[in-house]
């Protein structure tokens, strides 16, 4: 994956070549520029660019237009080639109809106060939807707390309380730290030895690190991300949004 740094410059360097062949373009069309003339082109360009703006920002909107499209079909393509993984991961937790018709999955942290803010709208739009099936993606990002965290949810799975300790970390109003994990699972009824014992298995640390490392292939950059059908949703959106995408993802094979 490239740095941003690099990304930028590569960016910006693409648009001044943009500009100077747009410039360049329209000089020649213009009859200003001919074999039978003498060419000054940096002067010539600089000043034709000078009186038309226009063609700067003409070709910086193009530029932006093939780098999103570019983009877009790069991550449609790599949502193609790990669809099993995103999708229908056996070691991964979920919630709705196990056997829907269309499958999102959300990428969060127990700490991150989007994701909590989400948590109520999807727990709606599992409910209002039948043929939905819903895929957690424990992805702690933020610290340690929220490490501890989701290695105790995922533990939590062996003593059947998933789903129950998962929205109660994210009803929590406190940062959530080893301390508040265990307080909030001790809360719902969860042995919590026994529950510290399990977190040691070596599959949920490696589930996680599947979770990273799909994360960064997909190009995720914060929680809560989303992909539901082709698309990647990137930040909390509210019920509304978020069904209309499943509706999308319905209609498409």
């Amino acid at each position: 994956m490239s740095k941003p740094g690099a990304g930028l410059a590569a960016a910006i360097a693409l648009s001044i070549l943009a500009v100077i062949f747009s410039g360049l373009a329209l000089l020649f069309a213009s009859g200003m520029l001919g074999p039978e003339k003498p060419i000054d082109f940096e002067a010539q360009v600089r000043q034709h660019l000078l009186q038309n703006p226009e063609v700067v920002v003409e070709a910086l909107q193009q530029l932006e237009k093939r780098r999103q499209t570019a983009e877009a079909n790069e991550l449609q393509r790599l949502i193609g080639e790990r669809r099993d993984q995103i999708f229908n991961d056996p070691t991964a937790p979920t919630a709705g109809n196990p056997s829907g018709d269309v499958t999102l999955v959300e990428f969060f942290d127990y700490n991150c106060p989007y994701c909590r803010k989400a948590a109520a709208d999807i727990r709606q739009a599992i409910s209002d939807d039948s043929k939905l099936k819903f895929v957690f993606k424990e992805w702690p990002i933020l610290g340690p707390g929220s490490e501890f965290a989701a290695k105790a949810a995922l533990a939590s799975r062996k003593q059947g309380k998933y789903e129950a300790f998962h929205h109660a970390l994210m009803s929590y109003s406190g940062r959530i730290s080893e301390t508040s994990a265990s307080d909030v699972a001790e809360e719902i009824g969860l042995d919590v030895e026994r529950l510290k014992r399990d977190m040691q298995d070596p599959a949920i640390a490696d589930a996680i690190a599947r979770n990273r490392a799909l994360a960064n292939d997909l190009r995720m950059t914060g929680t809560p991300t989303f992909v539901v059908g082709n698309e990647i949703i990137r930040g909390r959106v509210d019920l509304a949004t978020l069904k209309g995408f499943i509706v999308e993802a319905r209609k498409k094979p």
